[in-house]
C-alpha cells in the first residue's frame, strides 16, 4: 500500500512524505527537525521509514530543515549539484549526495524521477515517484507549465499541485509591484486558473487524487480554491493542504 501526506505546505514550510509498508522518503524538507515530528506523529507515521531526502530547489522554505533532520534520523539529503552549490552552508546535510534531473534514482523500491522546471532558483526541479505500481506528483513552485510537466502529470494517479494565488487577490492586494510581477512571472508560481487548465488539458483517467498545494495565506483562499475546482470534485478526492497541520493520509 502507498501512503501519501502532505506534512507542510506553503511559504513557510513544504514538505511531502510519499511511502509504502517498509521506505519512505520525503520531497523537501522546509520545516526544521522538531515540527517534522510533530506533523508525523499528528498523522500516524513513521520516522524510521523515511530512507531519503530529495530536494526540489535552494529556497528555505523547502530546505531549512535539511541538516538536522538529516542527522536526527541518519539520512541522506539528495540535491542537484547546482542547488547544492547555491545552498547556504546551514542547510547543507553532512549525509548528502546528487541527482541529475531527467536520471531516475532508486531508494529500495522506491523510483525517483525528477524533471526540471520553471522557476527563479537554480537549478528547480519537479518529481513524479513510483512506487508500488503507482505514480505520485510533487508539482510545486512553478511558473508555467511545458510538455515535460504535461507528460509527467498524465502519468500520476495523484499529484501535490502547486494553486499558489488568487489573479485578483495578488493583483489587487499589498504586495509591492515587483513582487506581484515575480509571483505571477513564468519563474514564479502557478495560480488557481493555471492549475485549473492544466488538469482539464493533461490529467488522464489514472489521476484520481489532488492536494492542492502551497496555498498563499496572502493572495488565496482555501474558499477560492474549493470554488475554482468545485467542478471537479465529483471526478476526483481533493485535499487541500495546510502550512498549521499534516493533510490526511491518503492510502493508494
Amino acid at each position: 500500500m502507498t501512503e501519501i501526506c502532505a506534512l507542510a505546505s506553503g511559504s513557510n514550510g513544504n514538505c511531502y512524505y510519499i511511502g509504502n509498508e517498509n521506505s519512505a522518503i520525503l520531497i523537501d524538507i522546509g520545516i526544521y527537525y522538531k515540527r517534522l515530528i510533530e506533523r508525523l506523529n499528528e498523522a500516524g507515521l513513521n520516522k524510521n521509514k523515511i530512507k531519503a531526502i530529495f530536494i526540489s530547489h535552494e529556497h528555505s522554505d523547502h530546505i531549512q530543515g535539511a541538516r538536522v533532520t538529516s542527522k536526527k534520523l541518519g539520512i541522506p539529503v539528495f540535491y542537484t549539484k547546482k542547488t547544492y552549490r547555491k545552498c547556504y552552508d546551514k542547510n547543507k546535510a553532512d549525509n548528502f549526495g546528487f541527482f541529475e534531473p531527467g536520471t531516475p534514482y532508486k531508494i529500495d523500491n522506491i523510483k525517483i524521477h525528477s524533471f526540471k522546471k520553471n522557476h527563479d532558483a537554480a537549478d528547480p526541479c519537479s518529481f513524479r515517484i513510483e512506487i508500488n505500481g503507482k505514480n505520485i506528483g510533487v508539482m510545486t513552485d512553478i511558473g508555467e507549465t511545458n510538455e515535460t510537466l504535461h507528460q509527467e502529470l498524465s502519468e500520476c494517479d495523484a499529484v501535490f499541485l502547486e494553486a499558489n494565488y488568487d489573479e485578483d487577490m495578488l493583483m489587487n492586494g499589498l504586495y509591492p509591484y515587483y513582487l506581484k510581477q515575480r509571483v505571477s512571472s513564468s519563474k514564479g508560481h502557478l495560480s488557481n486558473l493555471q492549475a485549473k487548465e492544466l488538469i482539464e488539458n493533461y490529467a488522464s483517467q489514472k489521476l484520481k487524487t489532488l492536494f492542492f498545494s502551497h496555498i498563499s495565506a496572502v493572495n488565496n483562499t482555501h474558499d477560492i480554491v474549493k470554488q475554482t475546482f468545485s467542478h471537479l470534485y465529483k471526478k476526483y478526492k481533493i485535499l487541500l493542504t495546510s502550512r498549521q497541520e499534516a493533510s490526511e493520509i491518503i492510502r493508494l
